[in-house]
């Protein structure tokens, strides 16, 4: 473009048009009219404008990308090399403010350059036009950038290409330290990096101590403390924090639960509430309530809360979930003494809690077929994040919704000791309306929309994910003979020599209070025998249902009451019962007496007795002759033969000799 009107100047000047015009009438600068919108303007041709004028020109058009002048090869000095990959490594290892610095004087160089490529200016003038449009920067300072200074080479020397990574700041920063002698530093380290976690300022008070004791030379408290910062950030958090803060360190694992569907991964965990409850027995405690929660959707599913974390509450609150929604494939769960009770884990492998015996029984979530994940322990703490319900107890959970509701003014007792509200203690809440407050909250926090979780999506509510995937998923569900197991209390017994059971629960240990007995005929069978036993702790007067060890259901046993000493018609009535029972046995017996002993023996066959073998070796008779017990006879053989044969032979010749003396 040669031709430009009045406002296009005025642009490239930054001036007004008013200011060209009058400009334009003292220099005389030769101009044409042309007709334009509300009447005739000045144009004016770029190779009648004063050279200052058209350079402003030049660089307005080069700024506005208008003209891209052709780059002109820069004949670099042969005395001058440079590496450019160690160029361009060092401009990485620089902040972005000094490589935002090194851009914008990267541009204005460039807005020069193509000014002389252009040949509307020389280098001079270029500098001036754009240290004079830009006015963040002076004419000089392009121009030593440009050119160099002495001992410091200018920025024609390289490619332009490598301009950028060769315009940032060369300082380095500091990098000569004071001196820090060797026992000192390791005097400063074994004080400060120590799990006590002193403060730094106390630590060097004491380096100075002993500094001046020992004559070591330390530098200021700032040197120190950039040399321990100099040290790797993981050796320094194991050493004053322990092995749980360094697993922090380590990046996460994000899991995707895309892959599962609802009810086929749960996990629990119990939460302590910060809320003083009035219980039955009028004492006043702070409740802890187990929640289950399934693990695709993130919605609570089940809870029972008690005034401590215990087995049966883990129990029934996980029936809850059975009998509502279905037997879940997988559980998650810490090791806890109530979590990993043998009743609900008994038989899981790796089961890192109480003493495993061979003869523990089977423990439901085994028996029915569902796989239990133990969250690890890492530096002695539990491993938070493998449990997602976690995250129902931190900020925004189930204490928005629970604790803190607005029935529980003054039984709110903060988060930790030093978070009491004013009104700490002033009330308690009788359990059972707490209980609806429980509920309730619950309800919230499963219909809160705009989740941010995987599947939720910032648009639905937990509701609404489990929704969508239990309408189509394959669910087990209990039947009667499962639901017996987490209904009922479970006690293993051994049986004995009478076939009876003492059921420990309800009795007090070292009081006089009797053991409920309960008997079946079934446990003959099973005498000295461990078995468990199911039962009901609120009826222990009421039949019990027994199980084997590995969980086969044998069959249910009566309770058997104790009598008075001196009542006669109990008595007569055991009396017939035993009676019964020995009549009944003497029955069977006889049924399955089908033969007698003299029958099976006369269906012996007779055996025929086996020839005795003849000897081969015959025993010479050497000095006296041998005398027949209780008897004068002396017995000669009289040849070779008499020697041959049984013993049986032996002893008749004998007797037969004898007798022939007796007879003379």
């Amino acid at each position: 473009m040669n031709d430009y009107t009045l406002r296009q100047i005025a642009d490239a000047l930054n001036v007004s048009q008013q200011a060209v015009q009058k400009r334009s009438k003292k220099e005389g600068w030769p101009f044409t009219e042309a007709k334009g919108r509300g009447g005739m303007r000045r144009i004016f041709s770029a190779s009648t404008l004063p050279e200052s004028v058209q350079t402003a020109i030049a660089l307005k058009e080069i700024r506005d990308g208008k003209t891209i002048a052709p780059e002109q090869p820069i004949a670099k000095p042969k005395s001058f090399t440079y590496c450019s990959d160690s160029l361009w490594d060092h401009y990485a290892s620089k902040t972005s403010a000094q490589k935002n610095k090194a851009e914008t004087r990267q541009l204005l160089l460039l807005q020069a350059a193509q000014l002389v490529d252009a040949g509307k200016s020389t280098w001079l003038d270029a500098f001036k036009a754009v240290a004079n449009a830009n006015g963040n920067v002076s004419w000089q300072t392009l121009r030593d950038t440009y050119h160099g200074k002495p001992g410091k080479p200018g920025i024609k020397q390289y490619d332009r290409k490598d301009w950028l990574a060769a315009l940032v700041p060369q300082h380095k920063g500091r990098t000569a330290s004071a001196e820090l002698c060797t026992d000192a530093w390791l005097y400063i380290k074994a004080d400060y990096l120590r799990n006590e976690k002193p403060t730094l300022n106390a630590c060097y008070e004491r380096l100075q101590f002993a500094a001046a004791e020992n004559g070591w030379t330390v530098p200021s408290c700032k040197t120190v403390e950039r040399r321990i910062k100099s040290l790797p950030l993981a050796t320094r958090t194991f050493l004053r924090e322990g092995e749980h803060a360094l697993m922090r360190l380590f990046p996460p694992m994000e899991r995707s639960v895309r892959d599962l569907h609802a009810m086929e991964w749960i996990n629990g965990d119990g939460y302590q509430h910060n809320v003083f409850i009035k219980w039955p027995n009028g004492e006043i405690r702070r409740p802890k309530t187990w929640f289950w929660q399934d693990i695709y959707s993130r919605k609570i599913i089940g809870w029972r809360t008690d005034i401590s974390e215990n087995s049966d509450m883990i129990r029934l609150s996980f029936g809850d979930v059975v009998e509502e929604y279905g037997i879940p494939d997988h559980i998650t769960i810490d090791n806890t003494r109530a979590a990993a009770n043998k009743w609900m884990t008994g038989g899981v492998a790796n089961r890192y809690r109480f003493k495993v015996k061979e003869d523990d029984p089977m423990g439901i979530w085994p028996q029915l077929g569902i796989q239990v994940h133990w969250t690890s322990v890492i530096g002695g703490h539990g491993h938070g994040q493998a449990k997602p319900i976690e995250r129902a107890f931190g900020v925004g959970g189930l204490e928005e919704y629970i604790d803190k509701h607005p029935a529980l003014a003054g039984c709110y007792t903060g988060a930790n000791p030093m978070a009491k509200p004013e009104n700490y203690g002033s009330a308690a809440i009788e359990l059972d309306k707490f209980i609806g407050i429980i509920e309730q909250g619950v309800s919230m926090y499963n219909a809160k929309t705009k989740r941010r979780t995987e599947l939720c999506a910032q648009i639905h509510s937990f509701n609404d994910v489990f929704e969508s995937s239990y309408a189509n998923a394959l669910v087990r569900k209990g039947s009667a003979e499962q639901r017996r197991l987490w209904l009922l209390a479970a006690e293993a017994i051994k049986v004995s020599k009478q076939g009876t059971i003492r059921l420990e629960a309800g009795a007090i240990r070292g009081t006089n209070k009797a053991f409920n007995r309960y008997g079946a005929d079934f446990l003959l069978e099973l005498r000295d025998q461990k078995i468990v036993v199911r039962f009901d702790p609120d009826q222990l007067h009421e039949n019990v249902h027994c199980y084997t060890i590995d969980g086969r259901y044998i069959g249910q046993a009566d309770c058997l009451e104790a009598h008075g000493f001196g009542d006669t018609q109990s008595g007569r009535s055991h009396t017939r019962e035993r009676t019964r029972f020995i009549k009944a046995s003497k029955i069977a017996a006889k049924a399955e007496e089908a033969m007698g002993a003299l029958e099976a023996a006369q269906l012996l066959p007779e055996l025929d007795q086996p020839e005795p073998p003849e000897s081969k070796v015959v025993r010479p008779v050497f000095g006296e002759q041998k005398r027949v017990v209780g008897s004068d006879i002396n017995y000669q053989p009289t040849d070779e033969q008499d020697l041959v044969g049984s013993s049986e032979d032996l002893v008749l010749q004998l007797w037969n000799a004898q007798k022939a003396q007796e007879i003379e």
